[in-house]
């Protein structure tokens, strides 16, 4: 061995454990790891906002199902990536983020841009550390990629002093770290599965992490073996063919009442890696966690996240595809088929849009590009008014064409695309957006034409916070404050990043667009929607 300074180290780690991009804002106190990087196959992609890096990261961990990776500054760089390391712990997203710090030998003096990053992000992240030695690098970062993808997954901190990366080391590699294996008994899963087969109206709820194609082939199957209705968490659409007849919908925010209700009168769930937390019952109130009153057969890789808020009739530590995969070839069967057959009955009720205000229309303009793209194309959104019409209208197929976060996070379809885009340079990637949500990442457009990530963004303009105006109105009719938006003119700014803009103030023009942007190159697609349209869109808040 010879000796490395501090940031080939750190490299030479990610490269063992199979990191091929991570996303960053440069910074002085990790230089030594920006040239560490220098002589590996290793993408940076440089962002423009450590919220923005973070988001990127967190949606390429979704996408990949590999913890993703960021490098950020000391100080306000890390504060900044703050909001994307949240979105990760809410959806239990596997993540690390290796952040600048200063040198040991000024810790304690208030140095520049000084922060203790073990308190600051511990209530925020699974394990936040700082390395104090250059030799235990490998170790630190190996614990890293372990907590990382470990239980249930989320995201770490490693702080880096720029000391302890600049400084020369004599010391081995570890190798990568490997997830524990979890093997389910057939035989205890298909015990599980007669469990709820033997009630009136069961239920299946997926949702969770560490899902995969395979994880919804078994879905799938299993919906179809046994006749049971499947529904799906806050923004996890993509677990399951949404055209299979064993699907009735999603538990979140502006779901369909009847699915809500069907929720409260099930007498056995089956949750599958879903946490069934206040989204997906409604603040509580769809199942009391006091008196569940139905039996409840909790699924999840984490053994402390199962009876934290509604207590197991029946339980299992383990991934939900590693008990999907336990039940191919399972036996039995619902026995009212009533039951499924009437769920999914609803959802196609619920799929019929409804009309809204204006000669643009968001019912339409979903539905439009659900149709058109029919599997092919990743949707991504942040949190707006707007999400509640993809929620409802648009149609899943292929498991992960949804990325969007379950925390409700603003500015994060944005980044998401860019990600996206990067790891799936043929496929159509669309991104949602609000006139609000946008401007919140709006920056990243320069990351997006930097590294060719050629997509598509819809902008629902309605000149204000959308959804905040529409609880404003409700709560305190007649008082407008703090809600309403100025905007950049869309088609201009889309020619300054070298791309093309769209102005849509009728339906039909929405096809030219998409015409223009399937052939190639960044498109804005702006929506010139009717502000009245929030007075419709009550039951659909977001």
């Amino acid at each position: 061995m010879s000796k490395r300074h501090g940031g080939r180290i750190l490299a030479d780690q990610l490269a063992i454990n199979g990191v091929r991009r991570v996303f960053s804002v440069p910074g002085e106190s990790f230089l030594a790891a920006l040239d560490g990087l220098y002589d590996h196959q290793i993408q940076n992609i440089v962002c423009r906002q450590e919220g923005g890096a973070a988001m990127m990261a967190e949606a390429h961990a979704k996408l990949t199902g590999q913890p993703g990776v960021i490098f950020v500054t000391r100080g306000p760089g890390a504060t900044n990536a703050a909001s994307g390391l949240h979105v990760a712990m809410q959806d239990q997203t596997p993540m690390v983020a290796f952040v600048g710090q200063i040198a040991l030998t000024d810790r304690d003096r208030g140095a520049f841009q000084e922060v203790d990053y073990r308190r600051f992000f511990s209530p925020l992240v699974k394990w936040a550390a700082e390395v104090e030695t250059t030799a235990r690098l490998p170790e630190y970062i190996a614990r890293a990629f372990h907590v990382a993808r470990s239980g249930r997954p989320g995201p770490v901190v490693l702080a880096l002093p720029e000391d302890i990366l600049s400084a020369m080391a004599d010391v081995p590699d570890l190798g990568p770290a490997r997830p524990p294996m979890s093997a389910v008994d057939p035989l205890i899963a298909q015990a599980l599965l007669d469990r709820l087969l033997a009630h009136d109206r069961p239920l299946i709820v997926a949702g969770g992490p560490g899902w995969t194609q395979a994880a919804q082939a078994d879905l799938e199957a299993l919906a179809s073996a046994t006749g049971l209705p499947v529904a799906v968490t806050f923004r996890r659409q993509d677990y399951i063919d949404n055209a299979h007849p064993g699907f009735i919908g999603d538990l979140g925010v502006g779901m369909n009442p009847r699915l809500g209700a069907r929720l409260r009168q099930a007498d056995a769930l089956l949750i599958l890696g879903a946490r069934m937390g206040e989204s997906a019952t409604n603040g509580y109130t769809l199942i009391d966690p006091a008196n569940p009153a139905k039996m409840i057969v909790h699924i999840h890789p984490d053994p402390d996240e199962i009876g934290t808020v509604y207590q197991p009739t029946a339980s299992l530590a383990a991934p939900a595809p590693a008990v999907l995969a336990a039940l191919r070839g399972a036996k039995g069967r619902i026995r009212d088929q009533s039951w499924t057959l009437q769920a999914r009955a609803d959802y196609e009720s619920w799929q019929q849009p409804q009309e809204t205000p204006g000669a643009v229309k968001m019912e339409q303009v979903v539905r439009t590009i659900s149709d058109r793209y029919a599997g092919r194309a990743i949707y991504t959104n942040g949190a707006g008014n707007y999400a509640a019409f993809v929620h409802r209208y648009a149609r899943y197929h292929g498991y992960k064409t949804q990325l969007a976060p379950t925390s409700g996070s603003m500015g994060y379809g944005l980044p998401a695309a860019i990600a996206a885009k990067l790891e799936y340079p043929q496929r159509p990637v669309i991104c949602f957006a609000g006139d609000g949500c946008l401007q919140m990442t709006l920056q990243e457009l320069s990351t997006a034409r930097q590294y060719g990530a050629d997509i598509t963004v819809i902008i629902a303009n309605n000149g204000r916070y959308g959804t905040i105006r529409m609880h404003q109105e409700l709560h305190y009719p007649g008082r407008v404050s703090g809600t309403d938006l100025f905007n950049p003119d869309y088609v201009q700014l889309a020619a300054s990043y070298g791309g093309t803009g769209h102005l849509v103030t009728a339906m039909e023009q929405l096809s030219l667009a998409l015409d223009a942007a399937d052939r190639g190159g960044l498109h804005l697609i702006e929506l010139r929607l009717d502000p009245q349209m929030l007075s419709t869109t009550r039951n659909l808040p977001l």
